[in-house]
């Protein structure tokens, strides 16, 4: 075992899954859910968590890791509140999606020992569905999780090492980025496919209602187009709070690319923008092992 006692705060769709993946490789010997006693109840009954409770405060004690599995809003205030709170013994993580605001928060929260004590990270997995009941074991496997350390922090050594040790275990794939080139980059690569979705689903029933059996007509490009469109608005809101300027600039220069192409319909252009396109290195999906 890595880890004696896992708490993890949010048991939804990423928590539950972390915790399914934790007990089913035997890398913590226990672990105790925070959330609302409905979720809790439920992800006790998936066999996410071993026991659950409501408080944050109450939940934590005892445990040497604390995930904080939370929207992003919500991460920052918990970062604040459980700071003073923990034993320096204890490793505190998160699975937020934009990483500059957390790793402010964290250094102003855990001051002198934030190296020691917190580590910023971000798996890159998920699913349209949300909540403990569409949690996977496997969820992390062949999927990037994202470490973003704090000014001078070595997230290699002492229980940061100890935690990317672990999720290597869950079959995840470690990579290392500053926060500001992290919150950039998914920009790009993670928010905005999310809004494009979001856009399309939203003009589509404008444009034919709701009740339209487009997704049966349409065919496999537009359900791929459309399935991240279901994901819940809950955390994208965070999201786009957090990281507005990056997620802005690059709907700009999307909007700046569709009317090109808009302009350019019966244009020589147009065939310069599909090579262009085609220039994208296209590598398999990633299976299940």
């Amino acid at each position: 075992m890595l880890f004696k006692q896992a708490t993890i705060i949010g048991t939804g769709l990423i928590g539950g899954s972390l915790g399914l993946a934790l007990k089913k490789r035997r890398l913590v010997s226990r672990v105790i859910g925070c959330d609302r006693a409905p979720v809790l109840e439920r992800a006790r009954d998936r066999g996410a968590i071993d026991a659950g409770i409501t408080n944050p405060v109450d939940a934590v004690r005892g445990s040497d890791l604390i995930v904080i599995a939370t929207p992003v809003l919500a991460i920052l205030d918990h970062i604040e509140r459980l700071g003073s709170a923990l034993s320096p013994r204890t490793l505190v993580t998160d699975v937020g999606s934009t990483k500059a605001e957390v790793t402010k928060r964290a250094a102003k929260s855990f001051g002198k020992t934030a190296g020691q004590r917190f580590v910023a990270g971000h798996p890159m997995a998920g699913k349209e569905q949300a909540g403990v009941e569409n949690a996977d074991a496997d969820l992390f496997e062949g999927a990037a999780w994202l470490f973003t350390p704090l000014p001078r922090q070595n997230v290699h050594s002492g229980q940061s090492g100890e935690f990317l040790h672990c999720v290597e275990k869950l079959g995840a794939k470690v990579a290392i980025l500053d926060p500001v080139d992290h919150d950039r980059f998914c920009a790009w690569v993670s928010h905005l496919p999310q809004m494009i979705s979001t856009a399309l689903a939203a003009t589509l029933v404008d444009e034919f209602g709701s009740e339209a059996p487009l997704l049966d007509i349409g065919g496999r490009a537009l359900r791929e187009l459309t399935r991240i469109s279901g994901s819940p608005y809950s955390m994208w809101r965070d999201i786009a709070i957090t990281n507005k300027d990056n997620l802005g600039n690059a709907l700009l220069k999307l909007e700046q690319r569709l009317a090109h192409i808009r302009e350019n319909l019966g244009t020589k252009q147009l065939a310069e923008e599909f090579e262009r396109a085609h220039q994208l290195k296209k590598t398999k999906p990633r299976t299940r092992r």
